[in-house]
């Protein structure tokens, strides 16, 4: 198998790993222990680097064939066999769309987020305020990275879910928010995220947003979501205690906390 420390699989991984975590001294990192022991990836980097490796594999590459305590070596000897077979992909279960009248009487249009709003979901992480912004990636940006950009929007809707809210201005479609969640490894869970413009904020969206991915997360077969939330955002905690979830301290990290729900299954 292409799986030595010298190999293109392995040296293909290291630069998978550089364009996700520039951060990383991927040079010092020890082959046989997990990667997210050495690096700090959250779902939506891990998902990202899933995702820039799957593309030298055919795209036959998912978030649960790593697992969680996935390392250099083991991720090596995953893309040497997927050389080898590669099956085919799974389709992608339907969204359809829907609008939705807000309190204040704007309607937007809830839809699955795909590809081709790459260029929306730029100018809608720029215009964000840098509080907004904060709020969501936990770190100061204001251009997002064409590797992070890639993911956020090229999602496959069966292990990245994420559902848009878009309104027309003129002729243009404007995203005015996102939710999404990552299925981790086990398949049954996912972490989620949501974002909403400053200007949209207080008028309904997010929960019709969130309401929108709980729906979509129990077609796909999710029985949790969960999220990490600033201990700081009082205003977004208040809303997910709303919204149902349980807020938990988290443990070892006193500036978050902890979301969770439980999904049931709707009746038949």
């Amino acid at each position: 198998m292409d799986a030595t420390a010298n190999s293109p699989t392995r040296q293909a991984l290291l630069r998978a790993l550089q364009s996700v975590a520039p951060e990383a001294d991927v040079a010092t990192l020890a082959p046989d222990r997990p990667l997210r022991d050495q690096i700090d990836l959250d779902s939506m980097d891990w998902l990202s680097l899933v995702d820039v490796l799957a593309e030298t594999v055919d795209g036959s590459l998912t978030v649960a064939d790593l697992g969680p305590g996935a390392s250099l070596d083991s991720i090596s000897a995953a893309l040497a066999a997927r050389r080898a077979a590669v099956p085919a992909p799974i389709p992608a279960p339907p969204r359809p769309s829907t609008t939705h009248r807000l309190a204040d009487g704007r309607e937007v249009r809830l839809r699955p987020l795909c590809a081709d709003d790459a260029v929306l979901e730029a100018d809608f992480v720029r215009l964000l305020s840098s509080e907004s912004r904060y709020k969501r990636f936990m770190v100061g940006l204001r251009e997002l990275p064409p590797a992070k950009l890639k993911y956020l929007t090229q999602v496959d809707q069966l292990h990245h879910l994420a559902i848009a809210g878009t309104t027309m201005q003129g002729d243009h479609e404007t995203l005015v928010g996102v939710a999404r969640c990552i299925a981790d490894a086990s398949g049954s869970a996912g972490e989620f995220a949501i974002t909403v413009a400053d200007d949209w904020q207080g008028t309904g969206l997010a929960g019709a947003l969130m309401r929108a991915l709980v729906q979509a997360a129990r077609a796909r077969g999710l029985t949790q979501l969960y999220g990490i939330v600033l201990a700081s955002n009082r205003r977004m905690l208040h809303f997910m205690r709303q919204l149902g979830f349980d807020v938990l301290p988290e443990p070892g990290d006193a500036h978050v906390m902890r979301v969770m729900r439980r999904l049931r299954s709707e009746p038949g």
